[in-house]
């Protein structure tokens, strides 16, 4: 896409988010969504939620507050908000049926009314809560972010893990992925797992395979899982087994691969890309579609956890620009074959489909979720903004630690003994990650800061500063190469 298509499009998305401020970001409906937010005790559930299942006609009848004040002023946020992007009531009410997106949907109406519209912006809680639900493994991956089978971590207890559950569904969080360390060690994330379901949370699980069973597989299936993201990071045993530390742990994983497909589970693999495995990744994709699996998902190497003892395995900006468009892609099926789901955690993944996308369709991705974005639409993608750290999602750890990503070492607080609602609300860690005007550097000059923004782990791991330019983008190659330089 060229400089000058870029410019032409900025005045649509201005006019969208004019539209959103002048329609539903002002004082009087903020106050009154303030007022009225929290539970009914008539209705018995969060009278946002009541309000949106009025609009979406999943509910037919509730209390006069909920019914005659709340829901006129929440159906008005929902349909100027969906006219600002050239969406239809019809859809709006039609993707909002769904109970996982319903809760989402009452995040972002909660954001409107704590935060008002900013951008990128800020939901009223996190829509991924990244849960590191134990530091056991039976695996020693080179890469571990979170250097899991250390010994000295307090872990969470059975009883405070279901607190945080409570929480987490007070905040409106709409998806918890649990990880680890290997989550399966602990037996009972499966009670942890009823609990979230019951609640109407979307959970996941990410895990490196050896531990699935058709048996355990049946029973993350029972307890409502959405998908299980399965850690593969080579085609082969040879580059495999090298990164995750275990000779003979390729064929495991594959089964437990094999067994989810088995049981009509979705199923993601997920890599990290480094310089041992980034040019086998086509090879990996290959694998995955032979193999039944839905998504492939490409993580972006952060030089943290044991990765910090492996940095220069890191990719230079040139090889992932390189690795991003080949991804792309695999995913718009340039390649001569069906195009396949393919995302990445690396927030230039947008930037690219951006610049390599038509006029009249996007697909946008984000860290969880690529969105079509045809037309007008496309100036939603800079509401998602690319890393969410802090702002969309947020990690914690398994003793209890908030960070802003799991990628990103940065305690901002502790679920054992402050309110998560507290942190999410008022952390200047947080704050400062929300703020896109704050980026020093290329990123803070780049004319899509609102659409990526770059990795702020990514940022952090490098030079200590949150707001510093991403090393790993191309745009910030002289960045890249001031690091290299001084290392020799």
């Amino acid at each position: 896409m060229s400089e000058q298509s870029t410019q032409q499009e900025q005045p649509g998305i201005v006019e969208s988010v004019q539209t959103l401020k002048r329609s539903i970001d002002n004082p009087l409906i903020r106050w009154v969504l303030k007022k009225v937010s929290g539970k009914c005790s008539k209705d018995g559930r969060n009278r946002l939620r009541v309000a949106l299942e009025l609009f979406t006609g999943q509910r037919s009848n509730a209390c006069f507050t909920c019914s005659h004040i709340i829901s006129p002023v929440v159906s008005r946020i929902i349909v100027k908000s969906a006219s600002a992007f050239g969406v239809s009531r019809e859809r709006i009410k039609e993707r909002f049926s769904n109970p996982y997106w319903m809760t989402g949907l009452v995040s972002v109406v909660e954001g409107i009314s704590k935060f008002g519209v900013r951008t990128p912006f800020v939901p009223g809680g996190p829509f991924l809560v990244v849960w590191d639900y134990t530091y056991k493994c039976n695996l020693r991956c080179v890469h571990c972010y979170a250097d899991a089978g250390k010994s000295g971590v307090r872990e969470l207890t059975s009883e405070e893990a279901l607190r945080v559950v409570d929480e987490l569904a007070d905040c409106n969080v709409a998806t918890i992925a649990f990880s680890g360390g290997e989550p399966l060690i602990r037996k009972d994330l499966f009670r942890v797992l009823e609990v979230a379901r019951d609640y109407g949370i979307f959970t996941a699980i990410a895990t490196n395979g050896t531990l699935l069973t058709r048996e355990t597989v049946r029973k993350l299936k029972e307890l409502g899982v959405g998908y299980v993201q399965i850690s593969l990071d080579g085609a082969t045993a040879e580059t495999h087994d090298k990164i995750r530390g275990i000779p003979g742990v390729f064929n495991k994983t594959i089964q437990g691969i094999k067994n989810c497909v088995a049981e009509d589970f979705f199923v993601e693999v997920a890599a990290t890309g480094t310089k041992v495995n980034y040019k086998e990744f086509p090879s990996i994709i290959k694998l995955c579609k032979e193999l039944g699996v839905k998504w492939f998902m490409h993580f972006n190497f952060i030089p943290t956890g044991r990765g910090r003892y492996i940095v220069e395995n890191d990719l230079t900006p040139q090889e992932r620009e390189e690795l991003l468009t080949m991804l792309w892609s695999e995913m718009r099926g340039e390649n001569g074959e069906n195009g396949y789901p393919v995302l990445s955690t690396a927030p230039q993944y947008a930037r690219v489909a951006i610049q390599r996308e038509s006029q009249d369709e996007h697909v946008i991705p984000t860290h969880f979720y690529n969105m079509t974005l045809p037309g007008k639409l496309k100036s939603l993608s800079t509401f998602v903004g690319g890393c969410g750290a802090g702002r969309s999602y947020c990690a914690l750890r398994a003793d209890g630690t908030i960070e802003p990503c799991v990628f990103f070492p940065h305690k901002v607080g502790n679920i054992r003994t402050e309110s998560f609602k507290e942190i999410w609300d008022n952390s200047p860690v947080f704050w400062e990650l929300r703020d896109r005007e704050k980026l020093k550097g290329g990123c803070g000059k780049c004319e899509y800061k609102y659409v990526c923004g770059g990795c702020r782990a990514r940022a952090y791991n490098y030079f200590g500063d949150l707001n510093a330019p991403d090393p790993g983008c191309i745009y910030n190659l002289k960045e890249w190469n001031k690091l290299v330089s001084s290392v020799k």
